[in-house]
């Protein structure tokens, strides 16, 4: 399955899951917000959500600062 993270295009296992994606990736869930295909999906569904051939995730990480 091939989809578009970030502006670049990866390819992965069909099925994958926000959390798996983010597993693989290194990343903290708790740290981020994912969009897939310009909806914000809930951290609550980051496990049952599937990624599907053609999608669009942008994660975006949250800076503090001052």
């Amino acid at each position: 399955m091939k989809f578009t993270l970030n502006g670049e295009s990866v390819e992965t296992t069909d099925g994958a899951t926000i959390t798996g994606l983010l597993r693989d990736l290194g990343i903290e869930p708790g740290r981020v917000a994912v969009e897939v295909n310009l909806s914000i999906i809930k951290k609550a569904d980051y496990a049952s959500f599937h990624l599907k051939d053609g999608d669009t995730v942008e994660i975006v990480n949250f800076v503090g600062g001052g």
